[in-house]
């Protein structure tokens, strides 16, 4: 039989125990390792640039005449004849509509007639009381019947004014039966149609006039307080932005709308293309200028104990360390910052949730 030896069969076991643990324990340094020493992790950077500050503000509004006009006759009947409709263009002098005039044309014979029947009456009283005037010089008739004829000659010609007065107003009432437009410009609305009776005063057009034209928008209020009133301001329509005009702020509503609670603004139309009608629908940019500063892509923005902060990168260690900053305003897609920064750091863009301080990174792409 086969045999060992003691001192030889005990280095064997030995070996066979030992070496187990001798490649856990390199395992185990090496998962430390790992852990001391991981990769850096690539992040995205921006290089910070201190520049001009401007703000594009967009606002779609609408094309309105700066001052329109309601036509109405000044009295009432019933419409007869309509001759112009919306968009038509009027003239000051232009009959725009008529009123059945029969009732004022017999109304205007009645007056007249009435003149008639007061001058015959102040011609007779006229001669009577020359006839007594002469009499009474000659000593033929008492002064009393000369007072008579006296005041019977003042009431007749206070009966002639009279009866003028009303064949004027007669007449007036008769040319109220058609409606001139008063002015030139453009009918935005018909209120009224043939056929239809009207009050005195009740509206039958709206006419807009032919120069002015505003740019009608409404501005909410945060708006209003970066200075937009006092830019001038690009007008473009909608359906062609290449149509474009200049205009300037003229008015701004004191009192929001209750339901919007926006602010009603009007911008003057500096020589309105001819494509620009009334009522087209256009956009109004404006450029408010806020100075100079730094502006940053809105992802760089972190928080340090509940205050803005952004991951700075050293070029010499490639570690981030986490910086306050302050906040000027929040812009689509960016962020304006009005302090913290001077200008030449390297700021991560991209994977700031998942850094801590001192931690190394890799910048995949460094751009201003």
């Amino acid at each position: 039989m086969l045999s060992l030896s003691s001192s030889s069969f005990f280095p064997q076991r030995l070996l066979l125990v030992t070496a187990p643990a001798l490649v856990l324990m390199l395992c185990g340094c090496k998962q430390e390792i790992a852990k001391e020493a991981p990769p850096p992790r690539p992040v995205r950077t921006v290089v910070v640039e201190r520049g001009g500050l401007s703000q594009s503000i967009v606002l779609t509004g609408q094309i309105q005449a700066e001052k329109e006009v309601a036509l109405a006759f000044r009295i009432g009947g019933r419409i007869i004849e309509r001759s112009v409709d919306a968009g038509d263009s009027v003239k000051a002098e232009q009959v725009v509509a008529k009123l059945d005039p029969q009732n004022e044309l017999n109304a205007l014979r009645s007056a007249r007639a009435t003149l008639s029947a007061a001058k015959a009456r102040l011609e007779q009283d006229s001669n009577h009381f020359d006839r007594q005037e002469t009499l009474l010089q000659q000593g033929w008739t008492t002064r009393a019947n000369f007072d008579q004829a006296q005041q019977a000659l003042r009431t007749a010609q206070a009966t002639v004014d009279d009866a003028k007065a009303q064949v004027e107003i007669a007449e007036d009432r008769v040319g109220y039966t058609q409606l001139k437009a008063g002015l030139n410009g453009t009918v935005t609305r018909r209120a009224a149609e043939s056929g239809e009776v009207v009050q005195a005063g009740q509206t039958v057009f709206i006419v807009a006039r032919e120069t002015g034209w505003d740019a009608v928008f409404d501005v909410p209020a945060q708006v209003l307080r970066t200075g937009w009133g006092d830019a001038d301001v690009i007008i473009a329509l909608t359906d062609d932005p290449a149509v474009t005009a200049k205009g300037r702020v003229r008015q701004v509503d004191p009192q929001a709308d209750p339901v919007t609670r926006t602010f009603r603004v009007r911008v003057t139309v500096n020589d309105p293309p001819p494509a620009m009608r009334l009522g087209a629908t256009v956009s109004g940019r404006v450029e408010v200028d806020h100075g100079h500063g730094i502006s940053l892509p809105a992802s760089a923005l972190t928080s340090k104990e509940k205050t803005p902060a952004v991951w700075v990168v050293d070029p010499d260690s490639l570690t981030v360390a986490l910086k306050p900053v302050e906040v000027l305003r929040f812009d689509p897609g960016t962020v304006v910052l009005s302090g913290g920064l001077d200008g030449g750091e390297i700021v991560v863009t991209a994977g700031v949730q998942a850094l801590h301080p001192g931690q190394k990174v890799r910048p995949l792409g460094v751009r201003s």
